[in-house]
């Protein structure tokens, strides 16, 4: 029978999980304080204030959010390769990996780009609900986010098609080789005995 052994030993698993719940906690605050900015900067009527969340919403985006949603992603791919879990076995591992990349490349695509253009905005004075633009890709990843952490912790949804196949072939018997000197039922004298 085949064992279910990870490829990773324990150590470097558990500091690997450490790692994977650290950038992920990291990603989810990173995203509320983008909210929290976003919302300062499409609800006041203070100059100052848009301007100064505007430009701290640049800040987190240019240097915080890629490479903690990189490390995020990076860790849990090498989490769901180097574990029992695998990447394609169970549901729920499979969404989160899908999730993950898609949350990441929107922060690539939309999210940075969606903060420049509201730096460039305040500079000239748009009216509060055009500021507000803002708050649509924190809102969204946030509720990424949350939902890939519920089902890290609830782990629903079972095996996938392939989850369900690995398990079916690792509980077969396996059939012992037939000795060499084994011929037609009886089993043949070796000299000597």
């Amino acid at each position: 029978m085949k064992t279910n052994r990870s490829p990773l030993p324990r150590p470097a698993r558990r500091a690997l999980l450490v790692v994977h719940v650290i950038a992920s906690a990291a990603w989810l605050g990173l995203t509320l304080g983008l909210l929290a900015l976003g919302a300062a900067a499409g609800t006041t009527s203070s100059a100052a204030v848009v301007e100064a969340s505007v430009r701290a919403m640049k800040l987190f985006a240019d240097w915080l959010l890629v490479p903690v949603g990189l490390l995020t992603f990076t860790s849990g791919l090498l989490l769901s390769l180097g574990t029992p879990w695998g990447l394609a076995r169970h549901r729920w591992v499979y969404t989160k990996f899908w999730l993950t990349l898609a949350t990441l490349t929107a922060t690539v695509l939309a999210l940075r780009p969606g903060v420049n253009t509201a730096v460039t905005a305040v500079a000239a004075v748009l009216p509060a609900a055009r500021r507000r633009d803002v708050l649509f890709g924190p809102v969204v990843s946030l509720c990424a986010y949350v939902f890939m952490t519920v089902i890290s912790v609830l782990k629903p949804w079972g095996l996938t098609r392939r989850g369900r196949r690995l398990r079916e072939t690792a509980r077969r018997p396996v059939t012992p080789p037939r000795p060499a000197d084994y011929s037609g039922g009886s089993i043949v004298p070796v000299a000597g005995e």
